[in-house]
């Protein structure tokens, strides 16, 4: 991607790449001639890549992009060859897509799409399923499953929680693509930049979240979707007892102390 990477963290996957940039670490959907689709493989390598970069205490955070310009992820690859295995090899592989919608609810990193291109389908419940997006100007979004007589049903649990119903369901039915400035308005994006200043902005957000606590990240992040659906008494109930776990740690301890003593603290994530 850019000489940012430090040399030697280059991983290369057969689908994925991933790079580590200061305390983030960059993994990039690496299909640019077929738009990045997702292919069960790449499925695979993404949940291997984000589990290695939830256990590495190095990486403070998590970025998710596309390789080149035009997309930062189609959907699922619908070529002949991607569904030569059979039905029943293409139902086990939705479920590995659904898996890792799944898995990226229960990371205790932050995970911040930077939108490259196009996101489309089950592209945009990828992005959907991350906690902040930052998008070039230029992209657009849709899911077009119903002009091929199919529904974005996984797609619908991220993105229905991120914009909302009404603004999901007018999505789903209308197969409407829609610019950045729209997804902006409804939630989708955090923030949309101009494309030459899309990496760099995206990279500032990573290094403010690389300098928050990691524990206290970890615990907010896992309890924020573990807490999303319950009733309020209980989503209240739950979120307190978080809170006097988050108490405990060194870094609440730090964080108190450094605040007493007007200076930067130094959280260290235990």
């Amino acid at each position: 991607m850019t000489a940012a990477a430090r040399p030697g963290t280059v991983k290369p996957m057969a689908s994925l790449r991933s790079e580590d940039r200061k305390a983030a670490r960059w993994l990039v959907l690496d299909r640019p001639a077929q738009r990045n689709a997702l292919t069960f493989s790449l499925i695979g390598e993404l949940r291997e890549a984000l589990a290695a970069a939830d256990g590495d205490p190095a990486v403070r955070a998590i970025c998710l992009t596309g390789e080149g310009d035009k997309a930062f992820c189609s959907g699922m690859d619908l070529t002949a060859g991607a569904q030569a295995a059979g039905a029943l090899a293409a139902h086990e592989g939705r479920r590995a897509y659904a898996a890792l919608l799944a898995e990226m609810a229960e990371l205790g990193k932050p995970i911040v799409a930077c939108v490259n291109g196009a996101a489309m389908a089950g592209g945009l419940g990828l992005l959907a399923a991350c906690d902040l997006a930052v998008s070039a100007e230029d992209a657009r979004f849709g899911t077009p499953e119903v002009e091929v007589g199919l529904f974005p049903y996984m797609a619908l649990a991220p993105l229905s929680r991120c914009i909302g119903r009404r603004a999901a369901l007018e999505l789903f039915f209308t197969a409407r693509r829609i610019d950045a400035a729209e997804a902006l308005r409804i939630g989708l994006l955090n923030s949309i930049v101009p494309r030459g200043e899309l990496q760099a902005r995206t990279q500032a957000l990573l290094d403010t979240l690389a300098e928050k606590s990691p524990s206290a990240l970890r615990l907010g992040r896992r309890a924020f979707y573990a807490t999303q659906d319950l009733p309020y008494p209980a989503q209240l109930e739950a979120l307190c007892a978080q809170l006097s776990v988050n108490a405990l740690t060194e870094d609440a301890a730090e964080g108190a102390a450094a605040f007493a003593e007007r200076r930067k603290a130094d959280f260290k994530g235990r």
